[in-house]
């Protein structure tokens, strides 16, 4: 006879069915927005362009992770693409929060690197964080298109996108958990209309 579940395991599969039923509703909301913006990626690196992210916490490790699937390789060895994290440059980061303001390191970032056409993705769970908002903002005003990603409760982050998707959760682990999937489909992608089987 099987022993009963403990409390801990009955806990960990209730998070894990938890994240799979938001995940599922990502998939079934969500997959018109990614694959337009797979294009969207696609046809800015295709003519020269860049991709930017940026994003907190979490987010930047998402914003690293996600430049680096595109930078250097996701499913096929290709070409490198024109696609950088705002939030790797630790002395450019000190720098601009101790002369500027925290809020202004991604937002000046952008100044200096964005070009009209290119692309600015600014992740934010909550939507509420200030210097993803000023990046976007100075993005707009340079004619970069810009995307954002968050979570149900974010969506006045709208505001400052071109494109907005959200996560159908509040909970920040099932966002983020909602923003790395997001990421890696737009990335499956991109690579794919980019680099197509022959």
């Amino acid at each position: 006879m099987r022993a009963r579940p403990t409390r801990g395991v009955l806990q960990a599969r209730a998070m894990l069915l938890g994240s799979a039923h938001v995940l599922a509703r990502v998939a079934e909301q969500e997959a018109e927005r990614v694959e337009e913006l797979a294009r969207l990626f696609a046809r800015t690196l295709k003519a020269g362009g860049a991709v930017y992210f940026c994003g907190n916490g979490g987010s930047a490790a998402d914003s690293q992770h996600l430049a680096a699937e595109l930078c250097g390789r996701f499913y096929r060895d290709r070409a490198p693409l024109r696609v950088a994290a705002l939030t790797t440059n630790s002395s450019a980061l000190t720098a601009l929060a101790n002369d500027y303001s925290f809020d202004q390191v991604f937002e000046r970032q952008v100044r200096a690197y964005g070009r009209r056409g290119d692309v600015l993705v600014g992740i934010s769970t909550s939507g509420r964080s200030p210097n993803v908002r000023a990046a976007l903002k100075a993005a707009r005003r340079l004619g970069m298109v810009t995307v954002g990603l968050t979570g149900v409760r974010g969506r006045a982050l709208g505001r400052w996108c071109d494109h907005l998707l959200v996560v159908p959760s509040e909970d920040v682990a099932r966002i983020q958990e909602g923003h790395i999937l997001l990421g890696h489909v737009i990335c499956a992608r991109t690579e794919a209309l980019l680099f197509p089987r022959r």
